[in-house]
């Protein structure tokens, strides 16, 4: 699972041993008084009919956490008044469990209350995050970490859990994403940059980064005249390249691909190099669930090996 701050090497000093907070007696009802603040400032929410944010005690810990994980993935946060970075990572972790729409819990210990929850957790430092899947911790980490991050480390959580969500849009892709639609290559390369830095695996970004290139190559080039050309000379690389490009933004990939790959194997040295980087660069407007994509590839390898 990915994890943002730290290794699974806080598991390997030893299981987390819950079994002293696990109580036979059933867990009290909860009341149905109107929610009231907690002591961070959140609310205890409801989306789709599902609790997204709860305080819990070593009293409720059995039922809103050990047993509720075993059907939903719980995130708990040991957090404390006094605690400036948990006063930044708590109402991010609030707000995205809201997000959620009850696709999991956020489940908030105050370990100044709750000291022998903490102990079980081996709690050293906080804000401390760990999640609770199928009523045993899985992964955690420590610190505040970037938002980016810790979508990405939520969706690992539900994907352990068998909790399949739709991602939810993201605004950076989507400024980025207009400013390559009105034609700002330059505010367009820097948005989706920005995006890579914070997330550098994020596919959607590696994708429009790879546009605004395609965009910028082609920019004044004219479709048939380029098309031609590389028919006339079909070892001339820059022509060849400029004609791939242009049949990638008309739609014919897999004819650019082919084109490409044909000339890796007509080509040998640095040209040839030239050739199969930008070919990858192709591969990546696309993104790697291609099919086409995949098939490529496979030929590419046959074309170098």
């Amino acid at each position: 699972m990915s994890d943002p701050r730290i290794t699974s090497s806080i598991f390997t000093r030893g299981a987390v041993d819950l079994s002293a907070l696990r109580t036979p007696a059933p867990a009290p009802a909860r009341p149905t008084a109107p929610a009231q603040p907690g002591p961070s400032g959140g609310l205890p929410g409801t989306a789709g009919g599902g609790v997204s944010v709860i305080d819990v005690s070593e009293a409720t810990f059995q039922s809103e956490v050990l047993e509720r994980s075993l059907t939903t993935p719980v995130i708990v946060d040991f957090w404390a008044e006094w605690c400036e970075p948990c006063k930044q990572l708590s109402p991010v972790l609030e707000r995205l469990a809201a997000e959620g729409g009850g696709a999991w819990v956020l489940a908030k210990i105050d370990v100044d209350a709750n000291p022998r929850i903490a102990q079980m957790f081996r709690v050293q430092g906080i804000p401390m995050v760990y999640a609770v899947v199928g009523g045993q911790p899985i992964d955690a980490f420590s610190g505040v970490v970037p938002e980016a991050q810790l979508r990405q480390w939520i969706q690992a959580v539900l994907k352990a859990g068998g909790v399949t969500v739709a991602e939810p849009e993201d605004p950076r892709l989507d400024e980025a994403d207009d400013a390559l639609m009105s034609g700002d290559l330059d505010a367009a390369e820097q948005a989706y940059k920005k995006i890579l830095a914070e997330s550098p695996a994020d596919a959607a970004a590696e994708a429009g980064l790879a546009q605004v290139g395609l965009a910028r190559r082609v920019a004044g080039a004219d479709p048939g005249a380029a098309i031609a050309a590389a028919q006339a000379n079909p070892d001339d690389v820059e022509a060849q390249l400029l004609a791939a490009d242009i049949e990638v933004l008309s739609g014919q990939a897999e004819a650019a691909y082919a084109r490409l790959v044909g000339l890796v194997r007509r080509t040998a040295g640095d040209d040839r190099e030239k050739v199969r980087q930008h070919l990858v660069g192709l591969f990546a407007v696309a993104g790697p669930e291609d099919p086409a994509v995949a098939s490529a590839r496979r030929a590419l390898a046959s074309a170098l090996f």
